[in-house]
């Protein structure tokens, strides 16, 4: 009986506990019905508008289309800089298995080595797995269709076409249009992301940069409609890039080139512009360097040599290299002599061969020794007479000297449409107790008056103060990109017309007289007006001044430099020649100038020939 008494009570208290658990179950089943309620509610009502939003974002892809860079153009219509249809090979680290053993595979195809793919992977390293990295950035056709035809074995990587940047001369106008390259964490900074969304290269150098704003164009946009898999399935919008402006400068590429090989082995600069509206038409830096190696970045070898190398390729001489004026300012000298009625234009001097301040024991040679004798103000010019400009420079002075030149512009910034432009000197009383805190010694002016001691000025200063010169007191802005409106001024200086008619005739006397300094570039077609000039690297010692059996090395020969403009009666052109280290003004500056001068207006006598207008 007991015995089943306990039977019963087991039972009871079974059902008590499946009835709990029947109980417990509906509540946990209820609560979970409830939140995937609660939450079926939360993303249909009140996340709608969001997720909606984001689905949208996840279908509709919209991608930066980058505008054509803007082409530049020679004065004649000539393409100098174009842009060039090339692929570039790439992958995706996230979508790549095995990238190093992908890489290995790639070496035969696409020619890398294994700096290159360490570098690769270091890239990987440092970036994030989504974004992009080039393997190679311009493929040549080889290297193209060698990877087409395995591409299925290579997921994750891609030839991409896209337009380069392609500079069509070279050496020859490198320093002129300056390059593009790959925008950096500096460039991002300052350019406004706006407009360069997608956009990869910016100006660094030259017209390049300092035209980025006009070069670089608009972005378009393309709207597209994908899938999951982020597979494109069709095209919804598309906004066209609007290309960049293209550019047309004042040079004859076909004169840049003659200047260019004029120079030969010489390192230094040839600038040639048009006086009469300022344009340059030729403005070389020898020796250059290929832009098109910076375009998708240079290699560490290739940079390497070109800042270790002794030559400086990458310095643009034009605009930054200082130099001496040297005998190129005895023109200047002489009309500032004649504007202060110091001298006449009968003035003559006795030229003894060497001049001696008063009480000093010094003495300032000529480079003619026994002197020129007799002279007067054309054949000081004529003949280079330096005791001509010692005695007339003193007689002046450093104050006048340097109000009178302030106005041809010397020490001051040609403001030419490249960056970077070095400041010349002029110097003066106060500059160099400002700078050097000592007084001015009449010394200084001695040689000030032959372009000698503090006195310094880049190539492309000298065209300006030549330019004015040459127009007989008219200031026309140099400049590089064709425009129709030009910037001239008159100098504040009422110069007599004889005597800018004296300078000019004893600068046509430097080659077109008897004993003129650079009699050798005469021409029977026109006259040229010249004058040329030593820029000196280290001075001789006294007893050393006329010993023509010293063998000077070649990087302490002085620098040689010519300044010309023609036809002399109505110049269409000026030429300034820098020759480092060329010794001689007249033997070797000179003969440069007279190719580019002869090259330009027998070019100018083809074009208006009958037939060719």
């Amino acid at each position: 009986m007991n015995h089943g008494n306990k039977q019963i009570k087991n039972a009871q208290i079974e059902t008590r506990i499946f009835n709990n658990r029947i109980f417990y179950s509906v509540i946990i089943v209820i609560i979970a019905i409830s939140i995937i309620i609660f939450r079926f509610f939360y993303l249909q009502v009140i996340q709608h508008e969001t997720l909606l939003f984001n689905s949208e974002k996840n279908r509709i892809k919209t991608t930066s289309l980058p505008p054509a860079r803007g082409f530049i153009y020679d004065r004649n219509g000539k393409l100098l800089v174009d842009n060039l249809p090339t692929y570039r090979l790439q992958f995706i680290p996230e979508k790549v298995l095995d990238l190093k053993t992908k890489l290995d595979e790639l070496k035969p195809l696409v020619k890398l080595d294994d700096n290159d793919i360490e570098t690769l992977l270091l890239q990987v390293e440092n970036n994030p797995a989504f974004k992009p990295i080039i393997v190679k950035p311009k493929l040549t056709e080889t290297e193209l269709s060698s990877f087409i035809v395995r591409k299925h074995t290579f997921s994750g990587f891609d030839a991409i076409p896209y337009l380069i940047r392609h500079y069509k001369y070279t050496n020859i106008l490198a320093h002129i249009v300056g390059y593009v390259g790959r925008i950096n964490d500096a460039d991002n900074k300052r350019l406004d992301k706006n407009r360069y969304m997608g956009t990869e290269y910016t100006g660094k150098r030259g017209l390049e940069k300092y035209h980025e704003k006009s070069l670089h164009g608009q972005p378009g946009t393309l709207i597209v409609e994908s899938n999951a898999q982020g597979r494109v399935l069709k095209s919804i919008e598309q906004i066209s890039p609007v290309s960049g402006n293209d550019i047309t400068l004042t040079i004859d590429i076909d004169l840049q080139k003659t200047a260019y090989q004029a120079l030969g082995e010489l390192t230094g600069s040839v600038i040639a512009i048009d006086p009469k509206n300022g344009e340059i038409l030729a403005m070389v830096s020898k020796p250059g360097f290929d832009p098109n190696d910076f375009v998708n970045g240079i290699s560490q070898v290739k940079y390497s040599s070109l800042i270790n190398s002794i030559e400086k390729p990458l310095f643009n001489r034009s605009i930054k290299g200082g130099y001496e004026p040297g005998s190129t300012i005895k023109p200047y000298i002489a009309l500032a002599g004649l504007y202060n009625n110091i001298i006449g234009i009968n003035y003559k001097m006795f030229s003894k061969g060497y001049f001696q301040l008063p009480n000093k024991d010094r003495k300032y040679h000529d480079w003619k020794e026994g002197g020129h004798g007799n002279i007067n103000i054309t054949q000081s010019l004529a003949q280079s007479v330096n005791t001509f400009y010692y005695d007339l420079a003193i007689k002046l002075g450093i104050d006048r000297i340097h109000d009178f030149l302030i106005h041809f512009k010397f020490g001051e910034l040609s403001n030419i449409e490249i960056l970077g432009e070095m400041r010349g000197l002029l110097p003066s009383r106060k500059w160099k107790k400002d700078k050097k805190g000592t007084i001015w010694y009449p010394g200084e002016t001695v040689i000030t008056g032959i372009g000698q001691g503090y006195f310094v000025n880049t190539p492309i200063q000298l065209a300006t103060s030549l330019s004015i010169l040459a127009n007989k007191g008219l200031f026309v802005q140099p400049h590089l990109i064709k425009k129709d409106e030009i910037i001239e001024k008159q100098i504040f200086l009422d110069i007599e017309e004889q005597y800018w008619s004296t300078i000019h005739q004893g600068m046509i006397d430097v080659v077109h007289s008897a004993k003129g300094s650079a009699r050798a570039i005469r021409n029977p077609n026109y006259l040229i007006a010249g004058k040329s000039g030593t820029s000196q690297v280290y001075g001789k010692k006294e007893e050393d001044v006329y010993n023509k059996n010293i063998e000077t090395p070649k990087h302490l020969r002085n620098h040689a430099l010519f300044i010309s403009f023609a036809p002399a009666n109505d110049p269409k052109i000026a030429v300034v020649v820098v020759a480092e280290h060329g010794s001689s003004g007249s033997g070797t500056a000179a003969p440069i100038a007279g190719i580019v001068i002869e090259k330009y207006l027998s070019d100018i006598l083809k074009m208006n020939q009958p037939g060719n207008k």
